[in-house]
């Protein structure tokens, strides 16, 4: 898959919106607008948007907590998203998800799971369904590095290389499980893809915070299962610029490693890939600054939202909308 300067930017500027409304949600609770435990993905971008630029509109995300940047990525807006996190009526779940359950389901982001791991077998379903429906979609379900020592991450290869499912995982590894080196107590040296070949599927590790090298592995793997070659297991490397979540310093993170990783933030990537191509600087300035424009838009119309009406609380349980408890 060959990117142009101008498709580039489109992604380059898509990262930028997803950083700026990470770094709104940071303040936003650090001035107690933001109720709850909010993990942040800055630094994660080129992940969400390289995979989401290889998908159809129709394919099926899952992801994890640490899923702001997913929900972005498939069409919801920093507005939807932050009034979501400061609990308004105008939220992407009017106000009954928050930030670890963020869920787009108009976009097939069918949801963030605060179970780690739980969400892989769900994938596997959907990928199931798609292929009993014969609609050649494809279920993609991202999750952190410490899900690869849970059950449900072996249950769901093994039964989605069993039956040949149209699904990828891919694993975002930013070498942290909450505050744990994966390397401390892991086997092998990476987690994710050094485990697929035990389940007969193909697995790669590539750069994460290349959005480029993102768009194409997952390009390929795509069109892989779409032919009917059952699963693959991507694992990027990334890794976070916050801590696990806000209340978390990051301390146990050596000086010289968040050196080294700053350096190599995705948006930076993306800027020097857009200068080989050719792309003025001026003009990814100004992709900066409406993305700038759009996040602060957002926090304002966020902070107005009315709260919600509690007599809402019950419904949205069914299908239909309704709250009626079901035999």
């Amino acid at each position: 898959m060959t990117t142009d300067g101008s498709r580039l930017l489109a992604l380059y500027e898509q990262m930028a919106v997803i950083r700026r409304t990470e770094q709104a949600a940071h303040d936003l609770f650090m001035s107690g607008l933001v109720k709850g435990t909010t993990h942040l993905a800055a630094g994660h971008e080129a992940i969400a948007v390289g995979a989401s630029a290889a998908l159809r509109d129709d394919d099926y995300v899952f992801a994890t907590y640490r899923g702001h940047h997913h929900a972005l990525a498939r069409g919801a807006t920093p507005e939807e998203c932050l009034a979501e996190l400061m609990s308004r009526a105008t939220g992407l779940c009017k106000a009954k998800g928050g930030s670890m359950h963020l869920t787009k389901a108009a976009g097939n982001m069918l949801g963030s799971y605060a179970i780690v791991g739980a969400h892989l077998p769900m994938a596997v379903g959907a990928a199931w369904s798609a292929r009993l429906r014969g609609t050649e979609q494809i279920a993609v379900a991202f999750f952190g590095d410490g899900a690869t020592n849970i059950g449900a991450f072996h249950e769901a290869l093994n039964l989605a290389a069993v039956w040949k499912l149209p699904v990828l995982f891919v694993c975002e590894n930013n070498l942290y499980m909450e505050y744990t080196p994966i390397a401390d107590v892991t086997a092998v040296a990476n987690p994710a893809a050094d485990r697929a070949p035990a389940y007969g599927i193909p697995g790669e590790v590539v750069d994460g915070n290349d959005v480029v090298v993102v768009q194409e592995a997952v390009a390929r793997l795509v069109a892989r299962a779409r032919a009917g070659d059952g699963p693959s297991l991507l694992e990027a490397q990334t890794y976070r610029h916050f801590g696990h979540s806000r209340a978390d310093p990051a301390t146990y993170r050596p000086a010289e490693e968040v050196e080294r990783w700053l350096k190599h933030d995705p948006l930076d990537l993306a800027r020097g890939r857009l200068a080989e191509l050719g792309v003025p600087a001026e003009t990814v300035t100004a992709a900066d600054e409406r993305a700038d424009n759009l996040v602060q838009a957002a926090v304002e119309a966020a902070k107005n939202a009315p709260a919600p009406d509690p007599r809402e609380a019950l419904t949205d349980v069914w299908a239909d909308g309704g709250a009626a408890w079901r035999t």
